[in-house]
């Protein structure tokens, strides 16, 4: 069991709700749902029920017929499970209810009668199949689950230090100084090559071969790959040849995504309902376009005209390096910066992936400019934008350690708007210059 954020948000639910709610853990198939869900579950409370309704017996299932009898459902719950829990001091964990979506629509009688705490996990739990026959209930919290960070690796590797001193050099704006940063940095090249899936990190943190890791990564793809066959089969979709297309898509030059890379012949009313499945299913990050940079992002989203991340850039590196050769030498080459290919891409998915987990949406602006030196209109893109105390913080992305900022000037002469910081994510150490603060990539994670 690796140390997770997610847990201390399942403390403050415990203490806020009192009994009062469920909680839903959302996320991705193996970003550590079950795992995390049953360990608060056996160190928080005095004992507890796991159900896994990815293997549930009919007779569990059958069970949630007596739902409006609450006192019989309960005795057929303890006969079938083996076990009798003491009322206020246990928990009932729903694990994987989305193959079973009338225990999630029982959640409103099970907190209303208050006997015990229930934690609910799901993957893929926005698919319109799992929920249109149900009413969901009001009681129920959601906390979003995403592939372990760059902290969290850090911790499960036993380095517990590092982060304290990033963190302090980021609030006081101040360098870590050269050997401290390629220090960080080359340990932040191996959380972006491993990726934060568990089973990556474990594997990793075992003394596995980049091979072996590679192999567990490459298994958690045929798992999605599999979930996707199926939807596209029920609902004569795209969505396997979608999520696969996502290497090619962010090796353009603006990465916008372009439905003929897809298909010659794709239009975009025959894949929305896999691009919106793909985004649901939290195994990709969405970054929509804002047609005016305002303060109140969502009202100008336009929402034809996204790029699409992998939710895990360890994920995006296997699907980039699974071609054959030497799996060892290029994840070494990829960590010290030697395998002589763009790494622009990988470094925009890993930056969307930490804004991702730190609760933002992700958006980004293209406009048209003219200079004074140029009369004629190019056209320029912020990476990113995120609102911070109520003004706009635009984000650019650079492979790098180069410090031009030309969209930047432009975006600012262009628009004349108040703005929060302005970030430069590169691969160089903390400076402050000419109103931009440039970041090192691994200091993401505190924007």
């Amino acid at each position: 069991m690796f140390k997770r954020k997610v847990y201390q948000y399942l403390k403050t639910w415990k203490v806020e709700s009192a009994g009062t709610s469920a909680v839903m853990i959302e996320g991705a198939r193996r970003v550590g749902k079950s795992t995390v869900a049953e360990e608060f579950a056996r160190s928080e409370y005095d004992d507890y029920i796991l159900i896994d309704f990815s293997i549930a017996e009919k007779a569990i299932k059958d069970n949630f017929d007596n739902i409006a009898n609450i006192d019989t459902f309960f005795r057929n719950l303890f006969i079938l499970t083996g076990k009798t829990l003491t009322k206020r001091k246990c928990v009932i964990i729903f694990d994987e209810v989305q193959f079973f979506p009338k225990a999630r629509q029982s959640i409103k009688q099970l907190v209303k009668d208050g006997r015990f705490d229930f934690i609910e996990t799901g993957s893929l739990i926005s698919i319109k199949k799992n929920v249109k026959d149900i009413l969901l209930p009001s009681e129920e919290e959601c906390i979003r689950m995403y592939p372990m960070d760059f902290e969290e690796f850090l911790w499960a590797i036993g380095n517990n230090a590092i982060i304290d001193n990033i963190r302090d050099a980021f609030e006081k704006r101040r360098p870590l100084g050269d050997a401290i940063h390629r220090k960080i940095l080359k340990e932040f090249r191996v959380y972006m090559a491993v990726g934060g899936m568990p089973q990556a990190v474990a594997a990793y943190a075992e003394g596995q071969s980049y091979m072996q890791i590679d192999r567990v990564k490459r298994g958690i793809l045929r798992l999605y790959i599999n979930d996707l066959k199926k939807h596209d089969t029920e609902y004569s979709d795209r969505a396997e040849t979608v999520f696969k297309s996502i290497p090619e898509q962010l090796m353009n030059h603006n990465s916008v995504f372009r439905l003929s890379v897809v298909d010659e012949n794709a239009r975009t009313r025959n894949c929305r309902n896999a691009i919106d499945f793909l985004n649901e299913s939290m195994i990709v990050n969405n970054c929509v376009n804002v047609t005016k940079p305002e303060a109140t992002l969502e009202m100008y989203a336009d929402r034809t005209k996204f790029k699409m991340y992998m939710g895990d850039t360890g994920l995006l590196i296997t699907q980039i390096l699974n071609n054959g050769g030497d799996i060892d030498k290029m994840y070494r080459s990829l960590i010290i910066d030697d395998l002589g290919i763009n790494q622009g891409m990988i470094f925009e998915n890993m930056v969307a992936q930490m804004l991702r987990a730190n609760g933002h949406e992700l958006y980004f602006h293209e406009f048209e400019y003219s200079s004074v030196d140029n009369k004629s209109s190019k056209k320029y893109e912020v990476d990113f934008l995120t609102v911070k105390g109520k003004l706009l913080s635009p984000i650019e992305v650079k492979s790098s350690g180069y410090k031009s900022h030309k969209s930047f000037d432009y975006f600012k002469e262009k628009y004349q708007i108040k703005m929060n910081d302005r970030y430069i994510v590169y691969t160089k150490d903390l400076i402050f210059e000419d109103g931009v603060l440039y970041i090192p990539v691994y200091m993401t994670i505190f924007l």
